[in-house]
């Protein structure tokens, strides 16, 4: 299959394609889908609206044509997706496809885990933001306790999953927690990365006043731990690494606010209704479903999907300003993914 050299005006190609398979979820964390805004009466979207996973299959062929390498499946929580392994096997049919992983909450994988991996997936991210029952219970908004996640870790683990464990920082909330998560994972030998609390969608109270940065997190654990530079050098990787010296266990941060990686982004977003985003902090996106729902061919679709990457013009982090970040509309993360 011929791979088209697709680039956007600041020179950087698309790599990377997160996947929303559902805007559901069951958690109701602070940071990305409050309860005040998503409370038991929220309407989520009909099922009419999502996009199959035939559909979802074709708009990843036509994304590797394109350059797309590695695709995560995300949502909301993806784990509510019905047969979900069944798109996993699909996808791993493409051949475009070199690398594929999933960023979930945990909270199903001792349901889904088996089958998931039978089907072919080895990556994933778990979303886990404390140790300590209260905080966590408070930050889920579903009071779920640390241990049943844990153990759904230790699972996935059991069967081979390649695992990092996503941990959101917010000053004043948990980030007393941040040397007790990197004693637990360094031992457990699984990568930990902290993020630094984003100011994605519009509704979950961001503030600069509330970033813990990376070198208020990395001070914390230099602390405590002998840590070198890891170098991955892979274009258009958001994380930095650290690794505990003596071990191969690594740490990462994910610095959007206070060392923006916009430079060098190679993502683009398909929201589970088949809209296309070319930023995780964009106000708008382009229905690509019905496109595909109207009769276009492979052609016209990846024709325009490539001329909307090839004027593709975002770099909200570089820009943003505390006005920036209280007056722009954004899309909520929990409908296109982190």
């Amino acid at each position: 299959m011929s791979v088209r050299q697709l680039t956007d005006t600041l020179s950087r190609p698309v790599r990377d394609l997160r996947l929303s398979v559902t805007d559901r979820c069951n958690f109701r964390c602070a940071y990305c889908m409050p309860r005040e805004l998503f409370g038991d009466d929220y309407a989520f979207m009909p099922r009419t609206e999502l996009l199959t996973f035939e559909e979802m299959s074709r708009l990843v062929r036509l994304f590797t044509g394109l350059g797309v390498q590695k695709v995560r499946l995300t949502g909301g929580e993806p784990l509510l997706r019905k047969n979900l392994n069944e798109l996993v096997q699909e996808l791993r049919t493409i051949p475009g496809v070199q690398d594929m992983g999933l960023t979930t909450n945990g909270l199903l994988l001792g349901q889904h885990a088996e089958a998931l991996y039978q089907a072919g997936l080895r990556r994933l991210n778990i979303s886990l933001d404390a140790l300590t029952p209260s905080i966590f219970g408070q930050l889920n908004g579903r009071g779920v306790q640390p241990q049943h996640i844990l153990k759904q870790i230790d699972y996935a683990q059991s069967l081979g999953f390649r695992i990092k464990i996503n941990m959101v920082v917010q000053k004043g909330i948990n980030d007393e927690e941040i040397l007790r998560m990197a004693e637990y994972f360094r031992d457990k030998g699984i990568t930990l990365r902290f993020i630094e609390f984003m100011d994605a969608g519009s509704g979950n109270g961001w503030s600069y006043d509330k970033v813990v940065t990376q070198a208020e997190i990395l001070q914390q654990l230099q602390s405590r731990y002998d840590l070198v530079p890891a170098e991955h050098n892979i274009y258009g990787e958001v994380a930095t690494y650290y690794r505990y010296r003596g071990t191969r266990t690594e740490v990462g941060f994910i610095t959007s606010v206070s060392r923006s990686f916009c430079s060098s982004c190679t993502r683009a977003r398909l929201s589970s209704d088949g809209k296309l985003y070319t930023c995780l902090f964009a106000s708008s996106g382009y229905d690509l479903r019905q496109l595909v729902r109207g009769g276009a061919t492979d052609e016209e679709l990846q024709d325009i999907i490539a001329d909307i990457w090839e004027h593709r013009t975002d770099r909200y982090s570089d820009l943003r300003t505390a006005q920036t970040a209280a007056s722009c509309r954004r899309i909520g993360m929990s409908y296109i993914g982190g």
